[in-house]
């Protein structure tokens, strides 16, 4: 087995410089080719920086290109990242040659048309080939060749999963060849069981097995331990799958604190970069809306005003982004009263104006809550908030409850535009409005706000549920 090894290493050496050479080669022969399509004696007519920068970048990705990681193995990883990745390489690459041109002094000689028609053909030139590559490795591989043996260790939810993928992406080039798990009897008829660690250590060593999956569950912590010291000097690869999805919170995500790799398993999507993304939205959208409506927002005054005594916006307490308590803004819709906590309103609630009532059913009401957007304290989508009262209620009977709270609420929501608005008089209503803000935050995107807010402008204003 050993010698097998040193011959897969072999192997494995030679493929990594052969593909280094090759993307060199692509380099120059591109900016060759481009020389001769542009200038009318070819590069070797055209001023020396031309083939200096040419050179100089071809021997540059030799050095550049590796520490980009493209030379890895990618079985089973994105091709796309890939994509990116060498794009990222061959800009750092000829932005380094721009750099040196100028520090010779010879960057006004360098052809803009011809170097930035060399730039785009060779970028576009070194992903073409390497997609080619995978193509053709990928038809082999699903022929058998070339494929990888591989133990899954634990075959529970996610050992099942890790199985259907193996032969859902065939191109991968893996072939799982044993299972161990002490308890199930549902290991596939095509794969060798195995039941005590005796069995793995013996297996492994017998049937060239290259890589062991661990997808036990996270309690099982012992367990890996134990399968990476029994393996700790054999050449074979270890992946943990980590059981993520047994954890039901938002959402996970890896990253590094204090120079340890993390996984963060309660992290919501909308927040760095693509927080600050929406709240720019939000803020410019409640502007635009303030301003536009202002005249209806003043005829709405006016009609609170004298529909009875009594202030034009009434305001309550909610629970904003991470339990940072605020005053949520509405048009007053009821007389003035005064009552023991907080009571919904029903249909025909005798406390409703006649003017409220309308504002209500039409969700007009809500539009002084774009005051909030601008403030900072909710967002245009997102889980409506509830008072606070209800939060003290629901948090202890429904799961999960409170991870609505992870991000602002908004003035409309995935909920409302499937029909959850209005009152929620019984648990099973509120369950289920929890479960589609749950589903919110954890599929956000700019397109899924785009079509609520939408929605909510050509039908969620209105409703049986609103009153």
């Amino acid at each position: 087995m050993a010698s097998n090894w040193n011959v897969a290493a072999e192997r494995h050496t030679a493929l990594h410089y052969l593909y280094r050479l090759g993307d060199a080669v692509m380099i120059a022969a591109g900016g060759i080719v481009m020389g001769a399509l542009y200038f009318p004696g070819g590069i070797r007519a055209a001023a020396p920086v031309n083939g200096f920068l040419t050179m100089l970048c071809a021997l540059a990705a030799l050095l550049v290109f590796p520490a980009f990681g493209i030379y890895e193995s990618w079985r089973g990883r994105s091709q796309a990242v890939l994509a990116l990745r060498i794009g990222a390489a061959w800009t750092l690459v000829f932005s380094a040659g721009l750099l040196g041109a100028f520090l010779i002094h010879q960057i006004a000689s360098v052809s803009r048309v011809w170097s930035m028609g060399w730039f785009i053909g060779t970028g576009a030139t070194l992903v073409v080939a390497r997609a080619a590559m995978f193509r053709m490795l990928g038809n082999a591989r699903e022929q058998g060749i070339n494929a990888k043996r591989v133990l899954i260790f634990g075959y529970g939810p996610l050992g099942r999963e890790m199985y259907l993928r193996v032969h859902q992406f065939r191109a991968a080039g893996y072939r799982v060849v044993g299972i161990y798990d002490e308890l199930t009897n549902a290991i596939p008829a095509e794969v060798v069981p195995l039941r005590t660690m005796e069995e793995v250590s013996t297996f492994v060593h017998n049937q060239g097995v290259r890589e062991i999956w661990l997808t036990l569950p996270m309690a099982a912590c012992r367990d890996l331990s134990d399968v990476v010291r029994q393996f700790r000097n054999e050449m074979i690869d270890i992946r943990w799958v980590p059981d993520v999805t047994s954890v039901e919170l938002l959402g996970h995500r890896f990253s590094e604190f204090m120079g340890l790799p993390v996984i963060d398993l309660n992290s919501p999507p909308i927040s760095g970069i693509t927080g600050l993304l929406k709240a720019s939205f939000d803020r410019a959208f409640s502007c635009a809306v303030l301003i536009s409506l202002s005249p209806l927002l003043l005829l709405i005054a006016v009609l609170v005003k004298l529909s009875s005594s009594g202030p034009v916006l009434f305001r309550q307490q909610r629970l904003g982004i991470d339990g940072h308590p605020f005053d949520v803004f509405k048009f007053r819709t009821m007389r003035v009263h005064r009552e023991a906590g907080v009571t919904q309103a029903v249909r025909g609630d005798a406390r409703v104006t006649r003017v409220g009532a309308f504002l209500r059913r039409t969700s007009l009401d809500e539009l002084p809550q774009f005051i909030n957007v601008l403030r900072g304290e909710m967002s245009v989508v997102g889980p409506r908030p509830h008072a606070m009262e209800h939060n003290e209620i629901y948090k202890e009977l429904i799961d999960r409850y409170m991870l609505r709270h992870r991000v602002k609420p908004g003035i409309t929501g995935w909920a409302q535009i499937n029909g959850l608005r209005g009152q929620t008089d019984t648990i099973e209503k509120m369950r289920k409005r929890i479960e589609f803000d749950i589903y919110y935050i954890q599929h956000w995107s700019f397109q899924l706000d785009l079509r609520i807010i939408l929605r909510t402008a050509l039908y969620g204003w209105t409703g049986a549920s609103a009153y």
